[in-house]
């Protein structure tokens, strides 16, 4: 049964705790005392510019949910709850990933390994969250014209947490991990995405890809 719940409420709470994450990713909120404090810190600013460009982008996939479909019930409440949930692990990560990746500090490749499977259940995770949502409302939504859009996006979003997974288990059996292969592998992303989207013929008139 749909439930009659302000989507603004909800989508209020999501956005406080994408803002409570971008909060998480700064090097520090207090001055630095002196200028040589102040050059450590900006230091990290690039690394803060990756990692804030990737949460706008998941907050944006999120925010495309919404507008898609109005249609809201306990499913798609606790599956958008969990994601935000991982949103706020996944972080860390993706801070860290992204300063070894410009700063290129020493790690083992025990280390490193490990680094990309903490990046990959984040990153599968949250995309597992979208496919449950979109696939839910595509089942429910009582507007029958949505619901193809909204199966297209879970199967669209399946492929996400897939290749996430894909990328742990690399990791995990620690394959190519001085080339990056657990990174590299998402790039499979572009072309899957890209047949997913000619053999289903589905052509959003959006400017967003996500």
């Amino acid at each position: 049964m749909k439930i009659q719940f302000p989507d603004s409420r909800l989508e209020a709470f999501s956005d406080a705790v994408f803002a409570f994450a971008a909060t998480l990713l700064v090097v520090s909120l207090e001055v630095p005392e002196n200028f040589t404090l102040l050059k450590e810190q900006l230091s990290g600013f690039f690394s803060f510019g990756i990692s804030f460009f990737a949460l706008v982008m998941i907050w944006k996939t999120h925010y495309n949910f919404f507008r898609r479909t109005d249609y809201l019930d306990n499913i798609i409440i606790a599956a958008n709850m969990f994601l935000l949930f991982v949103v706020l692990y996944f972080v860390y990560p993706l801070k860290f990933l992204a300063n070894q990746i410009l700063e290129r500090t020493s790690m083992t490749q025990v280390e490193v390994a490990e680094l990309f499977e903490l990046y990959s259940l984040g990153f599968s995770l949250i995309f597992f969250s979208l496919s449950i949502m979109y696939w839910w409302a595509g089942r429910k939504d009582p507007d029958q014209g949505r619901r193809s859009k909204l199966q297209f996006y879970a199967r669209h979003f399946t492929i996400f947490w897939v290749v996430g997974l894909f990328s742990i288990l690399i990791a995990f059996l620690e394959v190519g991990i001085p080339i990056g292969l657990p990174g590299m592998i998402y790039t499979l992303l572009g072309p899957l995405c890209y047949f997913h989207g000619v053999r289903f013929g589905y052509d959003e008139p959006e400017t967003n890809t996500a």
